[in-house]
């Protein structure tokens, strides 16, 4: 039998006011050495700053890196501020942790993870998406080695960060839907157990979706522990998987089209309206979760011109063309895309 590598943290904190315990905390996974904290130009007071307290607390010698996006040249970088550094930490958002991920595995290095905001499920899993000259690329990283989620912090992002992380979470449904179509015409791989677990992921926030509040600490917990299973589930999977699917092409391809993308969660929940109708599923219960939520049902909500939709919706198939999904190897025509989105009522 193959056996199979999965990667998950060794120690995950999540709570309030936890990111005061960086420094003893990276002291229990035995580091010792000089640290680099990689962190973005509005998250260094909101998060980074304490992180670095709490380390130079402890005797870590602490280099610090602002960035201001994630593509390959950032990447590298941070990559020439490495020597002697034996753990990279990530304090901010999506763009920051990723640039972090990636620039440890390459390096053969640590990482960890100190989410500003729960957007998105990338703050625990092995994967990084990084722009280059083709775009925005999904790269195979190593996991972080420790997760340290303040949700003290993160209730106080802005909410439209919290309810793009719930849209990202929803679109679970139907990323496992195009997996399963996969496996049965086209034989690739499947797990159960990744499956099941992004199921439950998806149905926890689902059936919580009236309780998620502004500035609440609980609804950042909740957020932040689902974010956490949906990418342990990836992880689980070996790829993304049980977390993108038909929702996240028609995403990638809106950040192609659109002048001004929306947030990729926001656009993926979208996505997951009009998918769930292509596979014949229950579209409105996941149109209403996400209104419930705040997050954007529509292209006005979005604001992406319909017409936008329509050629998203075209393109989408031709996203990873690899990845089998409800929209074939054809895609959908003009007038299905159509027709699609005005009865889902996106446009």
């Amino acid at each position: 039998m193959d056996s199979k590598k999965i990667q998950m943290p060794r120690e995950v904190h999540i709570g309030a006011d936890v990111i005061d315990n960086t420094g003893s905390i990276c002291k229990d996974l035995r580091f010792y050495d000089d640290v680099l904290v990689v962190t973005g130009p509005n998250t260094l007071k909101i998060g980074a700053d304490k992180a670095i307290e709490s380390l130079e607390d402890e005797d870590f010698a602490v280099d610090l890196s602002k960035i201001n996006d994630a593509t390959s040249k950032t990447v590298e970088k941070i990559e020439d501020k490495l020597n002697n550094i034996s753990l990279i930490v990530g304090v901010g958002g999506g763009k920051v942790i990723d640039v972090a991920k990636m620039a440890a595995t390459n390096a053969g290095i640590y990482f960890v993870s100190v989410p500003t905001a729960a957007s998105h499920d990338g703050i625990a899993s092995p994967l990084a998406s990084i722009k280059n000259n083709k775009g925005s690329v999904s790269m195979t990283a190593q996991a972080p080695i420790g997760v340290i989620a303040d949700t003290n912090i993160i209730r106080n992002a802005p909410f439209r960060l919290l309810s793009a992380g719930c849209a990202d979470i929803v679109s679970n449904y139907t990323a496992i839907k195009d997996w399963q179509l996969a496996n049965r015409l086209q034989n690739d791989s499947y797990s159960e157990s990744a499956a099941a677990l992004s199921l439950m992921t998806a149905k926890l926030i689902m059936k919580s979706s009236k309780s998620i509040k502004k500035g609440l600490e609980e609804s950042a917990r909740l957020v932040v522990k689902s974010l956490f299973s949906s990418g342990m589930a990836i992880s689980i999977a070996g790829s993304s998987r049980p977390a993108s699917g038909s929702e996240h092409k028609f995403s990638h391809a809106l950040d192609k089209i659109a002048k001004k993308p929306a947030l990729h969660g926001e656009q993926c929940g979208v996505g997951t309206i009009m998918m769930m109708s292509l596979h014949g599923g229950d579209w409105e219960v996941i149109k209403n979760a996400l209104h419930d939520m705040n997050a954007p049902t529509n292209a006005y909500e979005l604001g992406i011109d319909p017409d936008d939709i329509i050629e998203a919706l075209i393109m989408a198939h031709k996203i990873r063309p690899e990845r089998y999904t409800i929209l074939g190897d054809r895609g959908l025509s003009r007038d299905a895309a159509k027709k699609l989105a005005i009865k889902t009522g996106v446009i």
